[in-house]
């Protein structure tokens, strides 16, 4: 389905949405990005419900964005020959109102959610953040957290390791540590064969312990490092899978 076709579809049934349950929702909006499980192969978030910042909403409640990629429905529909795109549409549709529903029941935690926003910005401006804002972040897997278009891969470490192992999107990677390294790292990885829209960063902290209270640390290094597969592509789940 094309692109114009798709957001048409989009439109027709957020038509057909209970006023009530569109309350406090921004928008309903199409993007052509793909986004690839961080985990699994050959699944792909179809839609986000985004919150927005409160800042001079006088009623307190919380607004959202929710928006459907036609980048991963196409990657679907690419692997699926019965892929009913108007069934998918509405079933992401209404998975995404849900969330929106729930994180206006959970203001508190959208405290934390938009501090480690503001870390991530002054990262990528090249100021001073704190390196362990990635783990106040959206969890999207085990290990792995998400701000944006930004993922992150949580990956402590006891001492520091010539290389270090990975997986995204269901495949096996490695790479080789740059010289001078040392802890609390952020490395943002090139090279894997189905990116994120933005950053995918490998977050090295040191493994949890009783000292670390007392241990004082420095600012953390950053740096890039490029991936090159340690294994052939592994099926971590049955083909033609979805994530709404």
């Amino acid at each position: 389905m094309r692109y114009a076709d798709f957001e048409a579809l989009v439109r027709r049934l957020a038509l057909e949405v209970p006023a009530e349950f569109l309350e406090g929702v921004a928008g309903v909006e199409v993007s052509p990005k793909v986004l690839p499980h961080p985990v699994r192969a050959e699944i792909y978030t179809l839609g986000e419900c985004i919150p927005l910042p409160a800042e001079g909403e006088s009623d307190g409640q919380i607004r959202s964005r929710v928006v459907l990629y036609h980048g991963s429905f196409k990657a679907l529909a690419a692997l699926q020959e019965d892929f009913d795109w108007r069934e998918e549409t509405w079933e992401t549709l209404a998975h995404e109102l849900r969330h929106h529903l729930e994180w206006r029941a959970r203001v508190p935690d959208l405290e934390a959610f938009d501090w480690a926003a503001e870390q991530n910005f002054a990262r990528g401006e090249g100021e001073p953040f704190d390196p362990d804002f990635p783990l106040s972040a959206e969890r999207v897997a085990p290990g792995v957290y998400r701000l944006d278009d930004d993922y992150f891969l949580d990956s402590p470490v006891r001492g520091i390791p010539e290389r270090i192992g990975f997986e995204w999107h269901g495949v096996a990677y490695a790479a080789d540590l740059p010289a001078g390294l040392h802890l609390p790292a952020l490395l943002v990885v090139e090279g894997v064969t189905e990116p994120p829209p933005g950053d995918l960063v490998l977050l090295l902290r040191q493994s949890p312990g009783v000292f670390d209270l007392f241990r004082r640390r420095g600012p953390p290094f950053q740096g890039a490092v490029m991936a090159r597969a340690a294994v052939g592509p592994g099926r971590l789940s049955s083909p033609g899978g979805s994530q709404a």
